[in-house]
């Protein structure tokens, strides 16, 4: 027994040891997408998947808030030359740049959040948002005393037009009656980061009677969630857990876990795990899903709660198949 003992104690001494060789051996990088780090929904949650990583593991990592276009691509062979891997580039916008470079260095690893880059050395993580959205929209219906609801996408893209689409299908599935108003932001990159015009676009809606207002819009729903507060209407928060950001005043927000996306990409390099190919994160695999915690406590009935949790079973059973706009822009 004693002989055995000491055999597990030198097997824990040498895996972790190991680890430690593992993890002196990656350098983890992060390339924002515009908006910035710090703009409380898509690039904040990535920045706290990195953080999380960072405290589990006390690996550091870099990263990099790109002010416009053109640095994508600089700043993604910048980290490559010096040796950075896995680096993780966060948005659809990025696509290019990263085919491009990571041909140029086909050892190093990288992994693009929103957009398929079909090479060995990429790993592609996309999300059904579709299916997080209708989540929220079935919140949104219940909450709703008027029957009409909003929805403030950011740059008028396909992707953000699958968040709407799975929206409008909750609501409507829950009150055949809804009204569901639409507007998007704008067509460049300006327009995930301009939350004086999302406030404007929810001020409109909220005039057109509604009183639920959903955004997929990055730092300009930062105005849609202002706006919503400042009329005593509900706004819906997206990407990050934007409850807190308003308590009381934010029904919920749709969570994409990008936080996971990219704690998971360095994990999976660090303990020799990685893979490429394409990563597809739903309400099954936990990589959408809508918030619920102290700040919306007071707005969540056991009704709409029950509903909602009703809505994600049948979702995840395939009961409820929702409608993904990427697939067929014939939104129902």
């Amino acid at each position: 027994m004693k002989k055995l003992l000491t055999i597990s104690v030198a097997a824990v001494a040498g895996l972790a040891f190991t680890a430690a060789a593992m993890a002196a051996d990656i350098k983890p990088a992060v390339l924002y997408d515009l908006g910035g780090k710090f703009d409380k929904s898509f690039n904040e949650a990535a920045f706290a998947g990195a953080e999380k990583f960072k405290e589990d593991t006390g690996v550091a990592y870099r990263d990099f808030e790109i002010q416009n276009d053109s640095q994508r691509e600089q700043a993604l062979r910048n980290f490559a030359k010096r040796g950075q891997s896995p680096i993780i580039a966060i948005g659809f916008s990025q696509a290019n740049a990263v085919e491009k470079v990571a041909k140029e260095f086909p050892d190093i690893q990288f992994a693009i959040v929103d957009m398929v880059v079909d090479l060995p050395n990429v790993r592609s993580v996309v999300f059904k948002e579709h299916e997080g959205s209708y989540v929220v929209g079935v919140a949104a219906a219940l909450a709703s005393e008027t029957g009409k609801v909003g929805f403030i996408g950011g740059m008028d893209i396909p992707l953000i037009r699958k968040f709407s689409c799975g929206f409008k299908q909750g609501v409507l599935a829950t009150n055949p009656e809804a009204e569901v108003f639409e507007n998007m932001t704008g067509t460049t990159g300006a327009a995930w980061n301009d939350p004086v015009k999302g406030g404007e676009l929810a001020k409109s809606q909220f005039d057109r009677g509604a009183d639920v207002v959903y955004h997929a819009a990055g730092g300009t729903g930062i105005g849609v969630l202002q706006a919503a507060a400042d009329a005593g209407k509900l706004g819906i928060g997206v990407d990050s857990n934007q409850n807190g950001l308003h308590p009381g005043s934010v029904l919920t927000s749709m969570l994409k876990r990008v936080d996971v996306a990219v704690a998971t990409a360095f994990e999976d390099a660090m303990n020799d795990k990685w893979t490429s190919g394409v990563q597809v994160l739903g309400l099954a695999e936990g990589g959408v899903d809508w918030a619920q915690d102290d700040n919306n406590a007071s707005l969540i009935s056991a009704d709409m709660k029950a509903a909602v949790e009703q809505a994600k079973a049948d979702i995840i059973s395939g009961k409820v198949e929702v409608h993904d706009y990427m697939s067929d822009s014939n939104c129902p």
